[in-house]
Formats: C-alpha cells, structure tokens, sequence
C-alpha cells in the first residue's frame, strides 16, 4: 500500500499544496519532488504488489503504464520548472497562472495514475474525465484568443467522447448483471474478465462500438483527432509533451483492457478488424497531413496522431508479436515524442515564435539544440539505430506474414510521414539562420535522458524486459 500511497498520494497532496504556495520557484521545486517520489513508488511495484480489492488492480499490464507515465511526469515536471518560469519573465504568465499550473500539473497525474490502477470501469472513467479536465484547463492557461479556442475546442469533443465512452461503460454493466449482480463487485475488471464468457455478446458488441468511439477520440484516432493538434499547439509545450506521451496512452490502455473483455467473450465480435482500420486511417491521414502544417508544434501533433494510429494497429493484428511490438511502439513513442517537444519547447522559447517559416539554421545557431532536435526527429521516424526502427520493423514484419496488402499500407503511410518530417526537419535546422539567437534557459536533461534511453532500446533490449513485453502480449491475446 506504500507504493499506491506514493503514486496516488503524493500527487493529490502536492496538488493542494502547490495550489497555496505563492512562490513559484518553490512550487516548481515541489513539482518535481512530488513527481520524483511519485515515480520511486512507481518503480517499487516491479518488486512488491499491493493486494487487489473491487476499486484498485496493479498488475504486469497497468505496472508497464504507471512507471512509464511517472517517469514522464518526473522528466516534464523538472523541464517545466525552467520552461514555466521563462513564460513568467516574458510575461506570458502571471504568478497566479503559474502556482495555477503546477497545481493542476499533479492534478493531472493524480487523474491519470488513477485511471491505470482502477480496477473499476466506472473509477476508470471518472478519472480519464479528470485528468482531461485538468489539460484542458491548462491547454487555455495563456489566455490568448487561440489558447481559449483550443481549449474550448477540447472540451467539447472530449467531452463528446467521454460520454460515448460513459453509454459504453453502462452497457458493459447491464451485460455483466445477470451474472455477477449489481454493485461496485459486478464492475471490477478482475470480475468481468473472469466470467465474460457468460455475457450477452450483443450487447458487449455495441458496447465495444461506443468505447471505441469514446476513448478512441482521447486516443487522437482519425476521424476523432480534431482537438489533438490544436491543444498540442496553443497550450504550454510540458503540457504538449504529457498530451502525446501520456494521457493518449491512458485512454489507450482503457481500450486494451475492453478489448481482453471482448476476447473473453466466445460470441462477441472481434476487436480486432475495427482497431486495424481506425489505426491504419489515422497513420495514412496524419502521414498526408503533415505536408500542411506551417506550426512545428502542430506538426509533431500529427506526428503523435500517427503513431497512436500504428500502434492501436499493432495491437488489433495481436497475437504474441503484433501485441509485443504494440507495446514496445508505445513506450518508446512516448520517450521520443516528449523529448521532440522539449527541444521545441526550447526552440520556440529562442525564436519567439513557433511557425516553422520563421525558424532556420537552428543547428548553425544553437548546435546542442539543433542536432537534439535532428536526432529527436531521426527516432520518432523510425531509422536506425533508434528503438522505434525496432518495434516498427516488428509491426511492418508481422503484419506481412498474417496481411501483405495491410503491410503494404503501414509502409506506405510511414513513408509519407518519414518525407514529410524530414522535409520540415531541414527548414528547421539547417540552411540560413533566421529569427533571433539567444540563449537557451531551460533545462536539456529530460530531453537528453529521453533520447538516451530510445537509442539504447534500438542497440540492446533487456532480456528481463522482453520476457516481461511477451507476458504482457500473450495475456493481451
């Protein structure tokens, strides 16, 4: 119980806490603690596992989750620190938003260490709705007209979704009724999964459907993205890097867990077909859409669209490899992506601005920074020697021996977005400088640890690590 109390506790305490702390270099610091021991309980489950009860589950698919979304939450807390306070200095932000920030920053994590440790499908969707309330708030913390729009627009459509998500969870319960009774007992996944085989397909099929639907607009699946890209470009970047690294992980776990309960069920539909067609639209659509953005954060937005789209297609091919290289595509993902918008978090800090015609000849100007960024880009596109090579040649490789027309579209779109990547790479950091060249304030050691940990994933994987990724693929089916 120690553990949960570091990773549920913590952040909720601190969260009170930061909200009351007027000094925003001490509620920075505190940020970090907070996040910092929330993570130390999280690495404490690999070794000792509380008991499970109707509400809280811990076990070796949500472990996979939890140390991966504190460990992100750590390495974004100590960029924020600097990041946060440079808005402060430019006046982007008042001390009032900024002990705002960091308050709902544990919010945020609080809500999503939640949703992974609930044993509850009920519990699992409070928190979700939490933890996106918590972005959106932050998503419009510069008060601009955009940030406001941006917000406003993620409310609606997440909102939207969580509540076809909500149709879904009741759907499953009224399924589940007739044979584990009403009560907080018949809405425990432990309770669900074990006696699935009992339920009425039907109404489990159009209860998928809606779940689908619902968490799938969290996830940024296409045609659900349309809040993705333009909350990722008007809120704060250590919020854009959470968005893509962790809360689309989040609702994509709660996806995960409904469809064990479908394959659980002889009569229910396969999950499978519906995840492959929503995953492989959402890669082909954001690879195409990445010719057309003129924002940089807006670019990566798509980017994370992308690869949400691969990997909930790795996941509905399944079997032991298609899940393992899901997983792995996931983890590794969220490592890049959040240290791409660390580096554009600094390079929008040094230029002022954050349309990619305005920035130029950032590895000419800021070296360190420039090549980060080219190494950074280098991996979320899959080349060698990076991890997401890796896990993409699992996918593109697995998916040919069982589909070679669906292979063939996997490599296609990873195609469009690997040219279009690269395209908007070279503008960026090479050729004339253009913008201003100051100095970068904010902290490269997340970005840096970030990197470090795709580029030994690509050379050398663990073999602790793999037989726990198998386990964790045979029991997703």
């Amino acid at each position: 119980m120690i553990a949960l109390a570091g990773v549920l506790g913590v952040p909720a305490l601190a969260a009170v806490l930061l909200a009351a702390i007027p000094s925003y270099r001490l509620s920075a610091r505190l940020n970090g603690v907070a996040s910092l021991i929330a993570f130390s309980a999280a690495l404490s489950l690999f070794w000792s596992r509380p008991r499970g009860g109707p509400l809280i589950v811990v076990d070796d698919l949500n472990v996979v989750f939890i140390v991966l979304s504190t460990f992100v939450g750590f390495t974004t807390s100590l960029f924020s620190a600097s990041y946060i306070s440079h808005e402060l200095q430019t006046g982007r932000l008042t001390p009032t938003y900024l002990r705002f920030y960091h308050a709902m920053f544990q919010v945020m994590m609080f809500g999503m260490n939640l949703a992974l440790v609930s044993n509850n499908i009920g519990l699992l969707w409070v928190a979700i709705e939490l933890a996106t309330l918590s972005t959106v708030m932050m998503v419009g913390i510069y008060r601009t007209h955009e940030a406001l729009e941006a917000a406003w627009k993620y409310f609606i459509l997440g909102s939207v979704g969580i509540a076809l998500a909500l149709f879904g969870t009741i759907l499953i319960y009224l399924a589940a009724r007739p044979e584990l009774g009403g009560g907080v007992d018949g809405m425990a996944w432990t309770a669900l999964v074990g006696h699935a085989h009992g339920f009425d397909p039907a109404l489990l099929n159009i209860a998928f459907v809606f779940l689908l639907i619902g968490y799938g607009t969290k996830v940024g699946l296409v045609p659900m993205h349309a809040w993705l890209p333009d909350a990722h470009a008007e809120g704060p970047t250590p919020i854009s890097a959470v968005l893509s690294g962790l809360l689309l992980n989040v609702a994509l776990y709660a996806l995960l867990r409904f469809k064990m309960l479908l394959s659980a069920c002889p009569g229910a539909i396969a999950p499978g077909p519906l995840m492959i067609v929503l995953g492989l639209m959402s890669l082909l659509f954001a690879g195409i859409m990445l010719y057309r953005r003129r924002d940089i954060k807006r670019l990566f937005a798509y980017s994370s669209i992308e690869h949400m789209g691969i990997i909930v297609f790795a996941f509905g091919m399944a079997g032991p490899l298609g899940n393992f290289a899901g997983l792995l595509q996931m983890v590794l993902h969220s490592l890049t992506k959040s240290a791409i918008f660390f580096a554009v978090g600094h390079v929008a800090q040094v230029k002022g601005t954050q349309r990619i015609a305005d920035i130029g000849g950032i590895s000419e100007s800021h070296p360190l920074l420039g090549w980060s960024l080219v190494v950074g880009v280098a991996a979320i596109t899959g080349l060698p020697p990076f991890g997401v090579f890796t896990s993409e040649f699992l996918i593109i490789s697995s998916t040919f021996a069982r589909a070679p027309l669906l292979a063939v579209g996997v490599v296609c779109g990873l195609l469009l977005a690997l040219g279009a990547l690269l395209l908007r790479l070279s503008s960026v950091a090479f050729g004339a400088v253009r913008g201003p060249v100051g100095p970068v304030e904010a902290s490269y050691v997340p970005m840096f640890a970030h990197l470090a940990l795709v580029l030994i994933a690509g050379v050398y994987l663990p073999a602790p690590m793999v037989a726990w990724f198998q386990h964790i693929a045979v029991l997703l089916g």
